[in-house]
């Protein structure tokens, strides 16, 4: 019986664990670089660290800013950003396209939007003019 139990205790603990996206509360939860309410499905990101942490955020740019200042040294399980064409939807951010478009509004003003991968962000691109870039060239833009 005791087996059972320790077992039990273990199995919980190490899901506890689990380096697994958090679903995003739009409308209550906060940025965690800013602080600004998260309400924008379509420009959402998050973090997860190999320990199980997950950062949201309410702009690309934010989980970008937050990666050089407070991370750059912590190892990621998962970068994750919203697909403009699928509001709402988490993506692998490194594996996402990036268009900056002035006639695509970002909440915190980079007028950055993600999109599942380098074709969907030609056409975008095709769609609301601006340039495209890819994760590393998106990290590199933004450098603070």
């Amino acid at each position: 019986m005791k087996q059972f139990i320790f077992l039990g205790i273990i199995s919980l603990l190490l899901a506890s664990c689990s380096a697994e996206p958090q679903p995003i509360n739009y409308g209550s939860d906060a940025c965690h670089y800013c602080e600004m309410t998260i309400v924008d499905k379509q420009h959402a990101s998050q973090l997860v660290t190999s320990k199980g942490k997950a950062y949201k955020y309410d702009a690309i740019e934010c989980m970008v800013h937050s990666l050089q200042d407070e991370f750059a040294t912590t190892e990621m399980a998962h970068y994750l950003v919203a697909d403009l064409n699928q509001p709402g939807e988490l993506i692998d951010a490194t594996k996402a396209s990036y268009l900056i478009s002035e006639n695509l509004q970002s909440p915190m003003g980079a007028n950055l939007s993600a999109f599942l991968n380098a074709e969907a962000g030609k056409k975008a691109q095709e769609k609301f003019t601006g340039k495209t870039y890819t994760w590393k060239e998106i990290q590199d833009h933004l450098r603070l």
